[in-house]
């Protein structure tokens, strides 16, 4: 009997092989398994943002993705999903499409003009730092003893070029009013799917399960630049439960490409508690080294990406990696995001844009947070509460 290995596709004539398997093939059969792309794009001043992202789910056989744009209180949103089999070395669904110009250096990302929202963009990506990896993202079932995240990350900042269009009006992106940050990710990841029916229920997230929880999430990439050119960045990712850390990474990113690991953050932030969107304030980062170092972050604008749209937490009953046809397109706007009905429809996580300092130097970045429960610390409340 010969084996089933698969069918060779072009990666497979590449030195790249890490396993015994094609490339077609992971070595893991977690129906979590993911590979996925994420961009945040953002105007320096925070009247305007690009997000994007592609999600290859190789043990689902699906390929899924979205290109959504942020204007103030506005939200467009164009979401595509397709069989992966159909083209399994395609990057890309229906408008949405990756390329990789030169690895780690230049890449593009591209919108096309649809018959879903008024929205288009095409943005060239061009690093301004080295990629920098994250610490693996190993989390179990914290009620039973499954894997359900392990990930490995990297993310990079980069200069754009570009345009984007909204509603029949084009704008030409620039270096110096724009700034991009990415990440690339791959693993068993969570939130993938429907949850199993044979199992035990996974946390519930309603109203009155939250009021009695405590959950934090921050990711957040900085760039920043010195007046004698000097660059570097500051990543950090943290989780806590019951006011408790459950994982943390956090590196302050050299040009070099080198990292000083940062041993603890001790954050004075100020959140909005109505839409548990970040004010402001100070994060102080303990180094492992001793040094102790502190960034001043300001929000500039109204503009910052819902990720629920893009599936993140789930959207109206659909989550990333579903099987929605082949191809299937979608979207929606949002004409309010800070609306209290909308906020509870779309969740608090967003890519907000932030602005830096520290000493002279002063750059750019992206805070993703999801704050459950109180946090009197921040300004946030239990009856304000939602995810």
């Amino acid at each position: 009997m010969i084996p089933n290995l698969g069918r060779p596709m072009p990666a497979d004539e590449l030195l790249h092989h890490q396993t015994a398997n094609l490339m077609g093939r992971v070595n893991e059969s977690d129906l979590g398994w993911t590979e996925k792309i994420w961009f945040s794009i953002p105007k320096k001043d925070g009247s305007l943002q690009i997000d994007f992202g592609l999600g290859k789910y190789q043990n689902r056989n699906v390929m899924d993705g979205f290109g959504g744009v942020s204007r103030g209180r506005e939200q467009w949103t164009v979401r595509g999903s397709r069989v992966l089999s159909s083209d399994p070395i395609g990057m890309g669904v229906g408008p949405l499409h990756y390329e990789i110009i030169e690895p780690l250096k230049k890449l593009r990302i591209r919108l096309e003009a649809n018959d879903t929202q008024p929205i288009a963009f095409e943005v060239e990506f061009t690093a301004l730092n080295p990629p920098f990896c994250e610490d693996r993202h190993l989390q179990h079932d914290e009620g039973g003893y499954r894997a359900v995240s392990d990930i490995v990350r990297y993310h990079q900042a980069g200069s754009v070029t570009g345009w984007i269009s909204v509603d029949g009006r084009r704008e030409e992106i620039n270096s110096q009013d724009w700034i991009a940050f990415r990440d690339h990710s791959w693993g068993v990841r969570l939130d993938v799917g429907a949850s199993p029916v044979d199992l035990k229920p996974a946390r519930n997230w309603g109203e009155k399960e939250m009021a009695n929880m405590s959950f934090l999430l921050n990711w957040s990439p900085m760039f920043m630049e010195r007046p004698n050119g000097e660059r570097y960045e500051y990543h950090y990712y943290l989780q806590m439960r019951d006011h408790k850390p459950f994982y943390f990474s956090g590196y302050r990113n050299l040009q070099d490409g080198s990292q000083e690991r940062i041993a603890r953050i001790r954050p004075e932030l100020k959140y909005d508690d109505r839409s548990r969107r970040l004010l402001g304030g100070k994060i102080h980062f303990d180094m492992l080294n001793g040094d102790n170092r502190t960034v001043e972050i300001e929000v500039p604008g109204e503009a910052g990406f819902h990720l629920g749209t893009a599936l993140y937490l789930g959207f109206e009953g659909n989550k990333h990696g579903m099987y929605r046809g082949d191809p299937f397109i979608d979207g929606e706007k949002i004409d309010d995001t800070m609306d209290d009905a909308t906020l509870r429809r779309i969740h608090q996580l967003r890519d907000c844009p932030i602005r830096i300092r520290e000493g002279d130097a002063v750059g750019y970045g992206i805070f993703e947070s999801v704050l459950v429960g109180p946090w009197p610390e921040y300004g946030l409340t239990a009856e304000r509460s939602f995810i």
